[in-house]
């Protein structure tokens, strides 16, 4: 999933140099929710395996 939201951030810097400020603020939302979805599910990661070695 990060490297979904690194495509979309190189899509959306591409976009945003040649001047399509549409397809730049698209692809930059679709990157920003991807990384929040992988950084949730890292949180969620750590905090399972920490549990689980805690018991």
């Amino acid at each position: 999933m990060l490297y979904w939201a690194l495509v979309f951030l190189v899509v959306a810097i591409i976009a945003g140099a040649l001047g399509l400020g549409g397809i730049a603020g698209a692809s930059a939302g679709i990157a920003q929710l991807l990384l929040f979805i992988f950084l949730a599910f890292l949180v969620i990661s750590v905090l399972a395996g920490f549990f689980r070695r805690a018991s």
